[in-house]
């Protein structure tokens, strides 16, 4: 059921080039900023520490706790974040700071890695996967409070069978694309529904007062319906 919203998002919408990143280092820090505030806020952290050099691993772990902090201090929530991103970089620093290391270890598998970034305070599962999915490039879908709010309003009968769970939604839309697409094609396709869903939450299935008229799923959608 959710193959058919995702190909008329993609045709309405476009390919949506997420997430925007460098590196893969980059990628990973932006997971990890962008709890609790908005994109905007993030990039201009990502500003911040491009402009000090900041933006490699071992340089950041190296940095104080108060620098690090007010570096990034535009995404909220900075004292919090700088630990996080420090607790991280004690983690990564085991694999040399190092993608291709650390997907040769675990041979590309991407539950015994996401076992590993859910075993550092501050991660949870919405960041580690997406760090596992746009950053490592792992076929894993990440679920947000956009997917849920959508979901909710699209089809209320799939939005009871998920219970509100972070992990049975995420396996829900896994195992509806394993059984139509190519293995292969599934990190592009979980990445580009997950920018999708994020896109349609911003646009139209607002938090309040949705835009159900001008939805492009205003035809399939129970909610833009009724």
């Amino acid at each position: 059921m959710f193959l058919k919203p995702y190909q008329t998002l993609l045709k309405a919408l476009g390919p949506s080039q997420w997430w925007p990143g460098d590196t893969a280092f980059e990628v990973m820090v932006g997971a990890i900023l962008t709890q609790n505030t908005s994109w905007r806020n993030v990039e201009k952290a990502i500003h911040r520490l491009k402009s000090l050099q900041a933006l490699r691993p071992k340089k950041m772990h190296l940095m104080p706790h108060p620098d690090l902090a007010e570096a990034i201090r535009s995404s909220g929530y900075f004292n919090q974040k700088a630990r996080t991103l420090h607790n991280y970089l004690d983690w990564y620093s085991s694999y040399s700071y190092s993608p291709s290391l650390l997907l040769r270890k675990k041979a590309s598998r991407a539950e015994p890695i996401r076992k590993e970034l859910l075993s550092i305070k501050g991660i949870g599962p919405e960041t580690a996967d997406s760090i596992l999915c746009y950053a490592l490039e792992l076929p894993v879908f990440v679920v947000d409070a956009y997917t849920h709010r959508w979901l909710a309003r699209y089809d209320s009968a799939a939005a009871r069978a998920s219970a509100g769970s972070y992990d049975l939604l995420k396996n829900m839309v896994q195992s509806d694309f394993q059984a139509h697409l190519a293995p292969d094609s599934l990190v592009q396709h979980f990445n580009e529904f997950h920018a999708l869903i994020v896109r349609l939450g911003n646009a139209y299935c607002k938090k309040q007062n949705p835009l159900c008229p001008d939805c492009p799923l205003r035809r399939e959608c129970e909610n833009a319906l009724a």
